[in-house]
């Protein structure tokens, strides 16, 4: 395994000028219970950043909304002046009145001083990619996109990206502005983005599947996950991730955790190579 054990999932150029790592880290569990509040350890959510810095992610994706504004905060104390080739991606978009709550708000004013806001609390001259986190369906969604095109012509947003998204609607914004990649939901179990997937691999966009664990039935004691993962001597969500890697070469993992040894675990996934026949057997579920 190399001395960077990220490395070994490759390398993705977001926005043709971004090099990151292909498995990367989601920083929405370093938070508290229902991505609510404080973490119960500050010190501990901070150490699992540091050592996702340390294994070579260079990729970390973030949220105003998750906290709110915690999530960003500890990255900034965690990883602050940032090492060369970090990449954080946030988003503005969804707002939060309690525990397990998310509300769509897709106005422009309130985008640009979420990005604002963001801009703040991770000490960042311009954001890499910022993320539309949801299509507000009170607001024309070319409002929304307009403000995130305002940002970037101001520079304080380097990349375009967009959240929750159908294939239409990804080709409407793509008349506007580049996009960089698409955050959908996508894993084993759950593939109803399987379209936008394949819209993002022909354009060439970076995918980041959210919840890219899920296994369903497919995790199973004696089940195709579990023979696999042992026959590699790896876990099952090592297989999942590595399945998603093999998926296409777009496909940018950001499994979260707030334990460093589930973050070893998930990072060691980049070395992990399925065969043609393993990748799909679970392809065909």
């Amino acid at each position: 395994m190399p001395s960077l054990p990220a490395a070994a999932s490759g390398t993705f150029l977001l926005g043709g000028d971004l090099g990151v790592a292909r498995i990367g880290f989601g920083a929405m569990r370093i938070t508290g219970q229902g991505i609510w509040g404080e973490p119960p350890d500050r010190d501990k959510a901070k150490a699992v950043l540091r050592r996702a810095v340390e294994l070579g992610v260079t990729l970390i994706d973030t949220a105003d909304a998750y906290g709110p504004e915690v999530s960003e905060r500890l990255i900034a104390e965690a990883l602050f002046p940032y090492p060369p080739g970090l990449v954080i991606a946030t988003k503005g978009g969804l707002t939060r009145s309690g525990p397990g709550s998310w509300e769509r708000n897709g106005k422009p004013a309130h985008l640009v001083a979420a990005c604002e806001a963001s801009l703040k609390r991770l000490r960042l001259p311009h954001i890499d990619v910022y993320q539309l986190h949801a299509v507000d369906p009170a607001v024309p969604f070319l409002d929304s996109l307009g403000a995130l095109v305002r940002l970037k012509e101001q520079g304080k947003v380097r990349h375009i990206g967009l959240s929750n998204v159908s294939v239409e609607q990804l080709e409407q914004a793509r008349k506007l502005v580049t996009i960089v990649s698409v955050q959908n939901r996508y894993s084993l179990s759950d593939r109803s983005a399987e379209a936008v997937l394949d819209a993002c691999t022909h354009a060439g966009i970076g995918f980041l599947p959210w919840y890219p664990l899920a296994a369903g039935a497919l995790n199973q004691p004696g089940g195709p996950l579990d023979t696999m993962a042992q026959r590699h001597h790896a876990t099952p969500g090592q297989v999942a991730l590595a399945w998603l890697l093999r998926r296409s070469p777009v496909m940018l993992p950001i499994p979260g955790t707030s334990s460093i040894a589930h973050l070893q675990e998930n990072v060691a996934a980049a070395a992990l190579t399925l065969s043609e026949e393993e990748f799909q057997t679970l392809a065909r579920g």
